[in-house]
């Protein structure tokens, strides 16, 4: 017997539609479920087709791990963490981030050409306000290429290797590389030039990055927020903190002293991707999964 099956004998079906719902509602917002019909009902052509891995990935519940460890890698670029500090509200409006974010995706990977470049469009005209300084004195606007690139590749990076480790399936060599060109389909509308289209070409363009990252003191307190005081309802918190532990667990080595998180590999190997591996797979249970896509 599977996890799966084992969860649906021991909880009902009311529960587990209970658990869902709560779980979508949180990621999707109060628009949620209009946004999903128009995203898989609007007839029309669509950027991917629906055996394209950049579907299987993004949506799989590993992207719970993912996401988190995406922001968290995100994070170590000092002028890209400053514009998330001065004006993506992470700390006041976090789940209104999160929903902006899960719809952005949904949009591109499912919805229509149309509304996923209308998608795009907004997320554009919004880079093109932020603009700042990080508290070095160093200029940053959110439209710049080489940050948006680096935005990119961590997202990327991250979104692979969870479902790599956390999916219901694994992708092989072929497909990696696929979903890595189908990501940069949605990079290049962004305004990244030449994103990565292979596997190779990712590993390549985040070492290329690595000179450029550090710890900075608003990075070490993102990363407190997302991994220590997340704001969840009590029973919400243990669940949390075995998907925040998976996160951590994902970031490459040499991404986990700048922020102040321990490499603690036997632990990990034994306990916490076991214990992500159960989490990410009650989720993957408890929702449910979206209609077809219109032809």
């Amino acid at each position: 017997m599977n996890r799966s099956e084992a969860l649906s004998r021991l909880v009902s079906p009311r529960a587990r539609d209970r658990l869902g719902d709560a779980l979508f509602q949180r990621v999707a917002g109060p628009s949620g479920p209009q946004n999903r019909a128009r995203i898989h009902g609007a007839p029309g052509p669509r950027w991917f087709a629906p055996d394209e891995p950049i579907r299987r990935v993004h949506g799989d519940a590993s992207m719970f791990v993912g996401g988190l460890s995406a922001l968290l890698l995100q994070s170590l670029h000092p002028r890209a963490m400053a514009a998330v500090a001065a004006h993506s509200g992470y700390r006041g409006d976090p789940w209104g981030r999160l929903q902006r974010t899960s719809t952005f995706l949904a949009f591109t990977t499912y919805g229509t050409a149309a509304d996923a470049q209308r998608a795009v469009d907004r997320v554009r005209a919004v880079h093109e306000r932020v603009r700042g300084r990080t508290p070095d004195g160093e200029p940053y606007r959110a439209g710049d290429p080489h940050l948006l690139e680096w935005v990119h590749i961590a997202e990327v990076d991250s979104f692979l290797r969870a479902y790599q480790q956390y999916g219901a399936g694994q992708l092989d060599a072929a497909e990696r590389d696929a979903y890595v060109a189908g990501a940069a389909r949605v990079a290049r509308a962004l305004g990244v030039t030449g994103p990565p289209g292979t596997v190779a070409e990712l590993t390549e363009r985040i070492e290329a990055f690595r000179p450029e990252l550090r710890g900075t003191e608003e990075a070490r307190a993102a990363a407190r927020f997302l991994l220590l005081h997340p704001p969840l309802p009590w029973p919400a918190r243990p669940p949390y903190a075995l998907l925040a532990a998976a996160a951590v667990a994902l970031l490459p080595p040499w991404a986990r002293e700048p922020l102040g998180l321990p490499l603690l590999p036997r632990t990990e190997r034994w306990c916490v991707r076991p214990a992500g591996a159960a989490v990410t797979a009650t989720i993957r249970w408890a929702m449910h999964p979206p209609p077809p896509a219109a032809r």
